[in-house]
């Protein structure tokens, strides 16, 4: 590998900020579809849709998600890539290549993981790393995406934003702000344990055929690549948007837990947050498979959408990167 670890952050960063602004309309929708108000909220008496409510306010909260992703992806791509790395080299498979290159074995010891397994334990340990970060964001993001913010301010009081209303709720609560840090880690690790190794797969074989037809040209090699690499994270990103969409669902529930409140008499008093395990009871007790799944079709379209543009400029931004390393004359340090 010739990147640096500076270079897969800013690949990662650009990415993600890119993705959140495109796609964070569609995860405010899902967000709205999956909270348990949301007959109450979100349908009128008939049960008819309310669409000037369900449509109105598509990015409440994005600046937490914005400013939390840069750091986040970046120590997920710096993580993944690696433990990928010295996962290869210690391989039994990869060792007469290793000692070719003269690049040692990182470890200690040598083990036969085939790739598709290595690419599951580096995703999911990159992706632990990464939730600690995020976890607050998320949980400010959806209580601000299901925020009515036309009543939850008076005519009279100064306009505040949505996110500035909901931190307000953990003043004196920090700690809630990783409410949820289970849940979030039980959707992605699954998540990103199924999507890396099929879209390494899918990766590879889109690249090697690329490759075969083309005589090898060298020509737009960053663009073909992202392009490539956008397919293949398409096609992996709605098979685990559709398999983990109960976790999703669940791990939704919790955030949304953290930050409601309940009146008692003429006082409000903090509601206790439940667990992961008895939210999940919860919605298949009261809704069934039905609500474990529900915005499951949204949520493979967002995925299959996001992971394509998010995969697809981080590979493109890494390999240009990359190529403008190696023109410098500069080595490629992980």
């Amino acid at each position: 590998m010739d990147n640096s670890s500076l270079d897969i952050w800013v690949a990662g960063a650009l990415a993600a900020v890119t993705v959140d602004f495109l796609v964070y309309p569609m995860d405010t929708l899902k967000t709205r579809i999956q909270s348990p108000n949301y007959t109450h909220l979100y349908k009128d008496a008939t049960g008819a849709i309310k669409r000037d409510v369900l449509f109105r306010g598509l990015y409440q909260g994005v600046w937490s998600v914005v400013f939390a992703t840069v750091p986040s992806s970046g120590a997920f791509f710096t993580t993944y890539e690696t433990t990928k790395h010295i996962l290869t080299l210690s391989s039994t498979q990869a060792q007469p290549q290793s000692q070719n290159k003269n690049t040692p074995n990182p470890l200690p010891f040598t083990h036969p993981l085939p790739k598709p397994l290595i690419h599951a334990l580096s995703s999911s340990l990159g992706e632990m790393v990464s939730c600690a970060i995020l976890t607050p964001a998320e949980v400010l993001k959806q209580n601000a995406q299901v925020l009515n913010m036309k009543s939850s301010t008076s005519t009279n009081a100064p306009r505040q934003s949505a996110t500035v209303q909901v931190l307000a709720k953990f003043r004196h609560r920090p700690w809630k702000l990783w409410s949820g840090y289970t849940a979030l880690v039980g959707r992605n690790l699954p998540f990103t344990g199924l999507h890396f190794p099929i879209f390494e797969g899918v990766k590879g074989w889109l690249v090697s055929r690329r490759a075969t037809g083309k005589g090898n040209r060298d020509r737009n090699a960053v663009v073909e690549r992202a392009a490539l690499t956008g397919v293949a994270a398409g096609v992996s990103g709605t098979v685990a948007s559709v398999v983990t969409t109960p976790i999703d669902v669940v791990k939704t529930r919790v955030m949304l837990g953290a930050g409601r409140e309940e009146l008692k008499g003429t006082e409000k008093t903090v509601r206790k947050v439940k667990g992961t395990l008895a939210v999940g009871r919860e919605v298949w007790r009261d809704e069934g498979i039905r609500g474990l799944f529900r915005g499951g079709a949204l949520r493979s379209v967002w995925s299959a959408f996001g992971m394509s543009i998010y995969l697809g400029i981080y590979e493109g931004g890494r390999m240009y990167l990359e190529k403008r390393r190696m023109e410098d004359g500069e080595g490629g340090v992980l």
